[in-house]
């Protein structure tokens, strides 16, 4: 190849604070332009590139879709499916179904798809997608930004928070919705006075939220023992993961959380409701329950068995290390090079 390929990142996720959506961009964006010496990459620009990278579903996107790919290919990043958008978003039933119409078909208008999760695949195919079009890369996240911090750092970082120190301390970041797992999470602080929780996150798309009056009432009188944090700052969630003995991520649907791989970078166990999106993606790397009462039942074995903690602790680091900038980097590069050599004449 005698020149570099050219992509346009073409995306508005950053717009809205606390979405992982806004996370993945800037990481896989990062992630390319650390290949410059095979690519050119340029965000948002009024250029014509070989590879236009679609990452949200903005209208103005699909309707000069054609116009700007007229010379190169597209591609859509597939963050959201009707079925996620249904238990995160309270969305009058008429406009409901024009945007799941208009999701799908801005999927089906792509020439390339990618999805996070394998198991999404399957799904959009279910949706008339060509599977041949869909390819599965992972997200993934830095360890210069994520990554252990020392005894003394999480100590300071619990004061700054409020958090007493000396107790088991569960931690949860994502936005304030009922598909979160919101109220489970509330319910095991209740049960377990003896435990610390905190929430990272707040209510990104406001009265939209599904669940927002209901998660308001619990905020204004939360136990004792629950800490709800608010929308933090990306460059200080690395604190918020190194001062949890474990993250646990209540969510009843997802794609591939991008909290989960920033907890992973921290060492910080992994315990989840039991999705059957998460052995494809998460094989062996996290601990799995489907209730209250097992995420209950698992907290109190990670607080009084000391080598099953150990070991949930080295499960997480091997987590870390097997979604590794060098294999997802390797992983972009053979994709963006298949659709480049897609466009005529340069196979």
């Amino acid at each position: 190849m005698n020149r570099k390929i050219t992509v346009n990142m073409m995306s508005s996720a950053t717009k809205v604070k606390g979405q992982g959506v806004g996370s993945a961009y800037i990481e896989q964006v990062n992630l390319i332009k650390s290949m410059s010496d095979k690519y050119e990459v340029t965000e948002g620009a009024r250029v014509f590139p070989d590879i236009t990278h679609y990452h949200t579903l903005n209208p103005d996107f699909y309707l000069f879709r054609k116009f700007r790919t007229k010379n190169g290919r597209s591609v859509g990043y597939v963050h959201l499916l009707p079925e996620t958008v249904d238990t995160s978003l309270c969305i009058p039933k008429l406009f409901k179904k024009v945007f799941y119409r208009y999701m799908i078909s801005f999927y089906k208008s792509m020439d390339f798809l990618v999805t996070v999760n394998p198991y999404f695949i399957g799904r959009l195919e279910h949706y008339g997608v060509d599977r041949s079009r869909v390819t599965y890369i992972p997200n993934y996240v830095s360890s210069e930004k994520f990554h252990p911090i020392t005894a003394e750092e999480k100590a300071a970082l619990k004061r700054k928070y409020g958090i007493p120190e000396g107790k088991f301390t569960v931690v949860c970041a994502g936005q304030l919705q009922v598909r979160k797992g919101v109220f489970d999470f509330a319910e095991l602080a209740r049960r377990m006075p003896d435990v610390n929780f905190a929430w990272a996150g707040g209510f990104s798309f406001g009265k939209m939220t599904d669940g927002y009056k209901e998660i308001t009432e619990l905020s204004k009188n939360p136990p004792e023992n629950l800490h709800l944090l608010g929308m933090i700052e990306r460059e200080d969630m690395n604190g918020i993961y190194n001062m949890g003995d474990v993250m646990l991520l209540p969510s009843f649907e997802e794609l591939f959380p991008m909290t989960i791989l920033e907890a992973m970078c921290a060492h910080t166990p992994i315990l989840l409701r039991d999705l059957d999106i998460y052995p494809d993606i998460l094989f062996d790397f996290y601990r799995a329950a489907d209730s209250v009462d097992g995420f209950e039942k698992v907290i109190r074995r990670m607080m009084t068995d000391a080598e099953f903690y150990a070991k949930c602790v080295d499960d997480s680091r091997r987590g870390n290390e097997f979604y590794s900038k060098e294999h997802v980097t390797q992983m972009w590069d053979e994709f963006y090079t298949m659709v480049y050599n897609s466009i005529g004449g340069n196979s």
